[in-house]
């Protein structure tokens, strides 16, 4: 018996699955439902309330929520490394969850220096949270479990358990009573998440799990502090600096004699983060076998298909969100509780879907991830198809019926479980044992990426001029004609992962 079946088995059960689980499933719940509390309001507090009167206010805030994403999906890279090579899971998850409840109390605060500061304590924190978390359910599960799938199919429920109410709660606060009671809300419920975890870790659920690679030399003193302590240290530098970029945007590099390059800071952090992680896993590549590195390829395009979903999804919290409020006759919510709307669905589905994996494998017809994938990505097509035919319904107001809202973040969220939650287990299940926090993070990278593609389309679909002068009208030709060209994309990349499906399944190497 290896030490991690053997750590595995000593590991209490519960309901079938590791006890371990459903501590980690309630951190997340209610880390999610801090994430997505702000999510919810930030694209309606920007438009409508911090660049109200700005004539670029969309494409403004569309730069601001796509710098912040893309960010708070580059950090985990650094935080999955950082758990890897020296903190371990238990430390990394608690100094950031500490530093995001930190990030949501100061966001209470109305006042623009801490908005930006609240914002980088957000993303520092989400690195060390978010990539750590998720390993940590995989390293609950031996190596060829069957119920690993079944297990992140949980875990992603407590995901959107989080992201659905959290949404309801948040933006009604937000709406009604004032924008930053709705950001103090968020606060709460992150520090509940610390608490739920911290009680895990006091009860002994999680085994011998989670632990430093050596635990000895964290203890070690480098320049008067120990090694462990540099962590935090460097962590609170950061945040003055990443409140800086994002306050700042944009700079202009030289390029070749008198051509000069203008563009976000973000872009270029991002160019640095893409050298480091292809040097990482070229150098992992050279040191494992031929199916490792196989397996490895497989994980960055997985990857890239995951980058492409992301980026038309999370439009759901920046143009969709705008949709929702400037030409959707909404019942019962308002645009920001409509963030809520994908989460229900999860809720309904990810259980169904988790029995759904477990039925099929035991008759051997469970699709494999690559097809997964591709059906994903259909899927997602389908929702934005959906979005482009509801102009034809409007009203002579601008506004479409709700159901085509309804009906679209079906697909979405139908996609959703066919790809992220089996990404998510594949991706432990493929990586390298020394490389599974990092890989995780370059798999949440994805999301990063894809932010940029957030940031670029809601810059092509603003509506231009002040809050007090839009026309839904012209508002709902923009969104119909922009959802229309996004479904083609989509479209065509599902059509490219069905192509490259086979030969990814051979390059797994039995792992489904």
């Amino acid at each position: 018996m290896t030490m991690n079946e053997a750590n595995a088995h000593e590991t209490p059960q519960l309901m079938g699955h590791p006890k371990g689980l459903f501590y980690l499933f309630f951190a997340e719940l209610w880390e999610r439902f801090s994430f997505y509390g702000m999510r919810a309001l930030l694209m309606v507090y920007m438009t409508e309330e911090v660049y109200r009167s700005l004539v670029e206010r969309d494409a403004i805030a569309s730069t601001i929520y796509a710098a912040y994403g893309a960010l708070v999906y580059a950090t985990p890279v650094i935080g999955g490394m950082l758990a890897d090579r020296l903190l371990g899971y238990r430390r990394a998850i608690l100094l950031g969850g500490i530093a995001m409840a930190l990030g949501h109390f100061v966001l209470a605060f109305d006042n623009q220096i801490c908005f930006f500061l609240a914002l980088a304590l957000l993303i520092v924190g989400n690195g060390l949270f978010k990539p750590n978390i998720s390993s940590f359910v995989g390293a609950l599960y031996i190596e060829g479990d069957k119920r690993r799938d079944s297990g992140f199919t949980i875990f992603y429920m407590g995901i959107n358990l989080g992201a659905f109410v959290a949404p309801l709660l948040c933006g009604w606060l937000g709406m009604a009573y004032g924008w930053h009671y709705g950001f103090g809300a968020a606060g709460i419920g992150m520090l509940a998440g610390v608490i739920v975890f911290q009680s895990g870790l006091k009860t002994g659920v999680f085994g011998s799990h989670g632990y430093a690679p050596d635990e000895a030399y964290l203890s070690k003193s480098v320049a008067g502090f120990r090694i462990k302590h540099w962590v935090p240290i460097i962590a609170t530098v950061l945040v003055p600096m990443i409140a800086v970029i994002m306050y700042y945007g944009e700079m202009t590099l030289p390029l070749l004699g008198t051509v000069h390059y203008e563009g976000q800071i973000v872009e270029y952090i991002f160019y640095a983060i893409l050298i480091v992680i292809l040097g990482v896993i070229f150098s992992t590549m050279a040191q494992v076998s031929r199916p490792e590195k196989e397996k490895l390829l497989v994980i960055v395009l997985l990857t890239m298909f995951m980058t492409m979903f992301w980026g038309g999804y999370e439009l759901s919290g920046s143009t969709l969100t705008l949709f929702a409020l400037r030409n959707v006759n909404l019942v019962g919510i308002n645009a920001s509780q409509a963030n809520s709307i994908t989460a229900l669905y999860i809720i309904a589905l990810a259980v169904p879907f988790s029995w759904i994996w477990v039925r099929l494998s035991k008759v051997k017809t469970n699709p494999f991830t690559p097809f997964k994938f591709a059906f994903g990505l259909l899927l997602l097509g389908g929702g934005f198809a959906v979005f482009a035919w509801s102009g034809s319904f409007a009203d002579e107001l601008g506004k479409v019926p709700m159901w085509f809202l309804l009906l679209g973040y079906l697909l979405f969220s139908t996609g959703e479980l066919f790809m992220s939650p089996v990404g998510l287990s594949k991706v432990t299940e493929l990586s390298p044992k020394k490389v599974v926090g990092f890989m995780m993070g370059v798999w949440f990278l994805s999301s990063a990426f894809a932010f940029r593609i957030v940031g670029a389309v809601g810059k092509l679909l603003a509506v231009g001029g002040a809050a007090e002068d839009a026309d839904p009208l012209v508002s709902l030709q923009i969104y119909t004609d922009g959802f229309e060209s996004i479904a083609f994309v989509v479209l065509s990349g599902a059509a490219l992962a069905f192509v490259l499906a086979p030969l990814m399944r051979k390059m797994m190497h039995g792992i489904h």
